[in-house]
């Protein structure tokens, strides 16, 4: 029994609040007001969905406060159902102010929009805490529930819940409070915008056409490629059929510029011509008559016509028996096309017709796609000197005029990466420097961190963030969060999508899909709307991305003005000061040793994402200074000097936790009470034992282990939300447990594990059970040592995608068919191959990459194996290993195969049919002697050498 003593002693260690709780300044001082944004171009556009800061989480955690079982005092459900309204026509008025041409919105509905979108985070704050702390149970799970460390604990929760809840009440007063003063301050200071002359808009594109085409360096050969896509030669008869081309890429590349060339090059050629641009929101009857009036030469007066059909029928009619050529500029929505394209008829008298786009989708479904690239090195070269220092012939050696100038330069190209309105931008600011050295340097190392505000830098921003803003709201988040990352940095995709979901930028699940699946699409989209480039892997799937240095020039930017990011460089760090605003998310990419104390001082208290990198560890302030952190990002930073993960059992907001590659040997016990988090990556460091109380993390997705003989505690099963867990293993032959465990995680996507250890029927049957409950496993990957194991009773999902099984199976087992429509990778080691197990392989309709090993040669059996016509239909890459025979590759065998690894018998190497890969281009031949002598091996090389030889494609050859 416990004494009354002992419970009064045991409140009075609660007085003081837990690291986490609801601090005593709170809600009460909210907020730390922003002011309205700087003047400029580029700022006053930056009136997006941003604004709506936290508005769309905070909606749906107070409706789960209304409904949750969190015993609110008598009152309090009252003053969340008035917040509730109150909030919902803020966010409301903020999405009418978004939907204004940002130019046009006036200051006080910026610091209006400002206000509220800080506010609703520090309301969302304290929600998260009261709810985050209501849920806690310390992290203390008893075997016994009536044993006395229980009771205490069960006791320490109720008082504790006693005092949170009267916290909060007092909290949602104050928000009331707060919510009233911002609506009425709104309602003193509003002014009527109708009555504010509005700014005269420039079209930022007029520059394409009306610079002399002798002035766009390199264009030419570009024109010319241009022009015979289209099918148009001047030395060739017109053709009578249509073509269309569609030129695509982002901003700034030179698409209108191109097109404008090629206009100018070949409307001769046609009975009618015409150029229009579309834009973001047309206006299609006006864009109808100004089309019409250029292609008829006649001025369109508003009697002519007052409705879009009649204008398209005037079109049709007009184009009916021309041979007409068209450009259609600046497209961003399909459906717009679309309607444009009734105007077009197809006719017998041909046609052609351009259209640009910054959007890949637009372009495939316009057709035609024409790829925009970048300018090549010298030509880049000539614009800069050009543009700074005289003529483009005077130039056009592509030498720098200044030789104390050739290793800035040098670089500023390769940061401007080929892009014409980057190099046009930054040389005006060169040519105000002079031929300063120092100068030019300071103007390279500002470019993708806050370039110095001028005319053309905020016309070049201005023309970048047309892409930005034709992004819907949930985009432009997820794009913002990227300017955390350095320039030149390559972002891993996994890494950054588990951070969106950890700060709530991805929605909800929908139409089935994980959060991470539909962060996917978030990626895509990004790509899509040329925002990011993607990084390939061998396999030709994205695994990471990179961002142009000016399009994160423009995002810092917007970050800034929005308070969404704060950076850190050291001595120059965008950081809060008395004037300025509260920090939300800190990025630190590099330290000077003489600044340290002084920057470590900053307030962490409503920092939401730190993210470190290694350069700037010693910056980094202690975890207990942080109240509301939902991502942290250490990775590569050596924590085993610089820095202590003491205190990480206080961030009980925390959704992300990147460790991975910090040096790291354990994890505390106490990482148990991150009852929130989703990710955990302790990827590449020593780390030999896992804490059991990492089990208590029960909404963690995604578990990437060091791989190095980690223990795992055998109750992994209780980890059932986990959707990705990476580089498990199975020590020993009496795993069952872990087996067994492993079965509980039924939402599994991806799964990798190793064995070190031997089979046995035990094992083997609860791997069987284990994997017939993963029906959502999309990658799979198991590596063991040299053994056998069938797997017999297994059914594969059949959207499996990528599937690794590295040990040996008897034959081909008979869960491969070809109802694994979604298969695109297989690896998997086989003891002995029949040729209809080969033709069952060559079935699997999506099968791009295949890595087959068979044990003939060592078994010592030779067969001769035959690859038919149409098998391997989506086939890429391909190894065959140790068949102990030869391969035959008939025509019309794998019609898409570039690169072929393959062992031949030397004395069965007749008839290969290598030719017959018609897509090849890479090939590894190996050849087994089999007591063959060494003229017999020369002659089957130079077979083979022959064969690349008369190949199209003349694929390269390594043979041994």
């Amino acid at each position: 029994m416990i004494h009354t003593h002992a419970l009064v002693v045991l409140y009075s260690c609660l007085a003081r609040p837990p690291p986490g709780s609801i601090d005593s300044s709170g809600i009460n001082k909210l907020l730390l007001i922003a002011h309205a944004p700087s003047p400029g171009a580029a700022a006053s556009r930056s009136m997006d969905a941003v604004v709506m800061g936290a508005l769309s989480s905070l909606m749906v955690k107070l409706g789960k406060v209304l409904v949750g079982e969190y015993n609110l005092q008598k009152g309090v459900k009252g003053e969340i159902m008035f917040l509730q309204p109150e909030l919902e026509s803020m966010q409301g008025a903020l999405q009418e102010i978004a939907n204004v041409p940002p130019d046009q919105v006036d200051n006080q509905d910026k610091i209006w929009a400002s206000e509220v979108r800080e506010l609703s985070y520090d309301i969302e704050d304290s929600i998260d805490t009261f709810m985050v702390r209501c849920n806690d149970d310390n992290g203390e799970p008893s075997d016994g529930p009536h044993d006395m460390k229980a009771f205490i604990y069960r006791t320490i929760d109720l008082l504790t819940s006693y005092r949170i809840r009267r916290k909060i009440a007092t909290d949602i007063r104050g928000i009331k409070r707060r919510l009233i003063e911002v609506r009425e301050r709104r309602q003193t200071y509003k002014i009527d915008g109708a009555a504010v002359a509005k700014p005269a808009t420039v079209d930022s594109r007029l520059w394409a056409h009306y610079t002399k085409v002798t002035e766009l360096v390199g264009i030419d050969d570009t024109r010319d490629e241009l022009i015979k896509f289209l099918g148009e030669d001047d030395d060739e008869v017109p053709m009578k059929e249509g073509k269309i081309a569609s030129i695509v890429g982002f901003g700034g590349l030179g698409k209108t510029a191109l097109a404008n060339a090629v206009y100018a090059k070949i409307k001769a050629q046609f009975d009618c011509c015409g150029f229009v641009s579309v834009s973001q929101n047309p206006d299609m009857k006006k864009l109808f008559k100004a089309l019409l009036s250029d292609l008829t030469g006649n001025d369109i007066k508003e009697e002519y016509g007052l409705d879009d059909k009649w204008l398209i029928d005037e079109l049709r009619g007009f184009l009916e028996e021309k041979r007409y050529f068209i450009i259609i500029d600046d497209i961003w929505d399909i459906s717009v096309w679309k309607t444009i394209r009734f105007a077009m008829p197809d006719n017998k008298c041909g046609y052609r017709i351009i259209t640009t786009t910054r959007v890949l989708d637009v372009a495939e479904q316009v057709g035609g796609v024409y790829q925009m690239k970048p300018l090549c090195p010298d030509n880049s070269k000539i614009l800069l000197y050009s543009r700074i220092f005289g003529s483009a012939d005077k130039y056009s050696n592509a030498k720098c005029p200044d030789e104390q100038l050739v290793e800035v330069s040098d670089k500023i190209l390769k940061k401007c990466a080929g892009v014409p309105l980057a190099i046009l931008t930054i040389a005006s600011l060169l040519a105000s420097k002079g031929k300063n050295k120092l100068d030019w340097f300071e103007v390279c190392n500002s470019i993708g961190v806050g370039l110095e505000n001028s005319f053309d830098v905020e016309n070049m921003r201005k023309i970048l963030s047309f892409s930005y803003y034709d992004l819907p709201s949930y985009l432009r988040k997820c794009l913002l969060y990227l300017s955390v990352f350095p320039e030149d940095d390559e972002i891993d995709k996994d890494r950054l999508i588990r951070m969106w979901i950890a700060e709530d930028l991805i929605g909800y699940e929908k139409q089935g899909k994980s959060l991470f699946e539909v962060g996917e699409t978030y990626f895509n989209e990004l790509i899509n709307k040329s925002m990011i480039q993607p990084v390939y892997d061998d396999y030709e799937v994205v695994i990471s991305c990179h961002i142009h240095d000016m399009i994160l020039d423009l995002i810092r930017y917007l970050s800034s003005e929005q308070n969404f990011v704060s950076i850190l460089y050291g001595i120059d760090v965008d950081r809060p000061s008395p004037s300025k605003k509260v920090i939300r998310r800190l990025c630190l990419h590099n330290s000077k040793e003489d600044h340290v104390t002084s920057e470590t001082t900053m307030s962490m208290q409503q920092v939401r994402s730190a993210v470190v990198f290694p350069a700037a560890i010693n910056l980094m302030p202690e975890l207990r200074s942080f109240n509301v952190l939902r991502v942290l990002d250490l990775q590569s930073c050596y924590l085993a000097e610089a820095y202590s993960l003491k205190y990480l059992g206080s961030l009980f907001h925390l959704r992300y936790l990147g460790l991975m590659n910090t040096r790291i040997n354990h994890l505390p016990e106490e990482i148990g009470n991150l009852k929130l988090l989703q990710t955990l990556d302790i990827s590449m460091n020593p780390i030999l034992w896992l804490p059991t109380s990492i089990v208590q993390l029960r909404h963690l997705t995604c578990l990437i282990l060091p791989g190095n003989h980690t223990n795992l505690t055998s109750r992994i099963g209780r980890l059932t939300a986990l959707e990705e867990l990476s580089l498990l293993e199975v020590k020993d032959s009496g795993s069952t447990g872990i087996i067994e465990e492993l079965g509980n995680l039924t939402r599994l996507r991806v799964l990798t594990m190793s064995w070190t250890t031997e089979m046995n029927d035990s094992l083997e049957k609860s791997m069987v059970e284990c994997l017939n409950k993963l029906r959502k496993i999309q990658r799979l990957g198991i590596f063991t040592a040299d053994v056998e194991c069938n797997l017999v009773g297994w059914v594969l999902p059949p959207h499996i995608s990528k599937l690794e099984l590295c040990y040996w199976f008897s034959t081909l087992p008979d869960w491969i068919n070809p109802s694994l429509g979604h298969l695109r990778l297989l690896q998997i080691h086989v003891r002995k191959l029949w040729q209809e197990d080969l033709e069952i392989l060559g079935r699997l309709p999506g099968l791009c990459y295949l890595y087959l090993w068979v044990d003939h040669e060592n078994l010592g059996i030779t067969r001769r194996f035959t690859v038919g016509a149409c098998s391997f239909p989506s086939l890429v890459e391909c190894k065959f290993w140790e068949f102990g025979g030869s391969t035959e590759f008939r025509q019309g065998a794998m019609p898409r195969l570039k690169d072929l690894t393959f062992s031949v018998l030397v004395q069965d190497a007749t008839d290969l049919g290598l030719g017959n890969l018609q897509s090849l281009q890479t090939l590894g031949v190996s050849l087994i002697s089999g007591g063959a002598s060494q003229e017999e091996v020369e002659q089957v090389k130079a077979a083979v050498r022959h064969a690349m030889e008369v190949h199209p494609s003349h694929p390269a050859l390594d043979m041994y």
